[in-house]
């Protein structure tokens, strides 16, 4: 007979209930009904110990922390700057927070403990200053010029500049396979420690919007708000719905991005057609509605004109989607069709300077095993081919 583990059951519910799992996702994790993890929560009965590790892994959480005699301290839950009527976080959202608090949480101490010196532009201003004055504070700290930019990948670059200033930059849109981030409950969040601030960048969200939902994660670190966004680079009709730190963050991206200088510096023609647009904005690495709302609140263009190159962008919105769903069923189709590397996608959501740092102090005995390996999301013996990704 198989053994059984002697559980806490209030602590077994709390890691469910914690993980956004229902009842009925968790027996399916296992093999059993739903009446089964009730009464296994309510202490009528106890998994057995596979069973319990299995769930703990379906949980995220430590196979140990099961047997605990009480509910334990947990990451608090990160404001919530989303907009009105938004969702309730699902299980993958909440699996991104808390796996990017941990790391969070382990570098900044690592840097107090170091006696590193903390960061300067955290909570250099607020959202009482001029979004003119953040923006250009934010160019000037990490050099960055929009109207020349090095390279033609404005987002690689502002994601380098950044992680050279000590911000650690994280971009995925999966936990595995099967469990995806939706861009509709988080396109980005930001976590304003002045030691490690760290941000995220939901990559499932259209590749011209996410540029903008660095920039505008970065003016939460500049304003130490941190928090979750999920409605970014909207247009004017928005201010009823949004937050006063999303409609600064907003102000303050799109002023980075988009200087006015630079706008004005465009001819007319530019302006005609979303086609014509679509053509500067992508060298700019933002979006044509981006571009179209930036244009119309520097009063570049007419209200009507405004409303044209919308509606026309949107268009080119929904046929980017239409593209990105018969590319992803192609993919599914061809059997030889290969996807980016597993260990690039492992370097993008750890983040190239966290990586890093953590394969530095592995690499140096400071860190072992294990820990570098849960850091890494990686089995230690797998770190050369993470390793080979910086290099690329």
């Amino acid at each position: 007979m198989a053994e059984r583990a002697n559980i806490t059951p209030k602590v077994l519910k709390w890691a469910r209930e914690s993980a956004r799992i229902s009842e009925e996702d968790a027996a399916k994790k296992v093999s059993v009904s739903a009446e089964k993890i009730k009464s296994w929560e309510e202490g009528m009965a106890q998994p057995t110990i596979r069973q319990a590790k299995d769930l703990a892994r379906a949980y995220r959480r430590p196979f140990a922390l099961l047997f605990l005699p009480d509910i334990p301290d947990d990451f608090q839950p990160l404001q919530d700057y989303r907009s009105q009527g938004s969702k309730a976080l699902g299980t993958a959202s909440i699996f991104i927070i808390r796996e990017l608090q941990q790391k969070q949480s382990w570098m900044s101490e690592v840097k107090k403990e170091n006696g590193e010196y903390e960061l300067p532009f955290v909570g250099r201003y607020s959202i009482e200053d001029k979004p003119e004055i953040v923006a250009n504070d934010i160019l000037r700290t990490l050099d960055i010029y929009p109207t020349r930019y090095r390279t033609d990948n404005p987002m690689r670059e502002w994601i380098d500049k950044a992680e050279m200033k000590g911000i650690f930059i994280s971009r995925t849109s999966f936990i595995h396979s099967k469990l995806t981030i939706d861009p509709k409950e988080i396109q980005g969040f930001a976590i304003a420690d002045s030691y490690a601030p760290f941000v995220f960048i939901n990559s499932k969200d259209w590749p011209a919007a996410q540029l903008f939902t660095l920039v505008h994660e970065l003016a939460h670190i500049w304003i130490a708000e941190t928090g979750i966004s999920n409605e970014i680079e909207v247009g004017s009709d928005s201010r009823g719905r949004l937050h006063p730190v999303e409609l600064f963050c907003n102000e303050v991206a799109a002023t980075a991005l988009m200087p006015a200088k630079l706008m004005r510096s465009f001819e007319k023609r530019t302006f005609a057609s979303v086609n014509d647009v679509f053509a500067v904005s992508k060298k700019q690495g933002v979006s044509s509605f981006a571009f179209a709302v930036r244009a119309y609140k520097l009063n570049l263009i007419s209200p009507a004109l405004y409303t044209k190159l919308k509606h026309e962008a949107n268009i080119q919105f929904r046929t980017f989607l239409e593209k990105e769903q018969q590319r992803k069923l192609q993919q599914r189709n061809d059997a030889n069709q290969g996807g980016p590397s597993t260990y690039l996608l492992k370097l993008n959501k750890n983040g190239r300077l966290f990586t890093h740092i953590v394969l530095d102090a592995f690499n140096g005995g400071f860190v072992e095993p294990t820990l570098a390996s849960a850091l890494l999301s990686t089995p230690s013996n797998k770190f050369e081919k993470l390793e080979a990704q910086l290099y690329k």
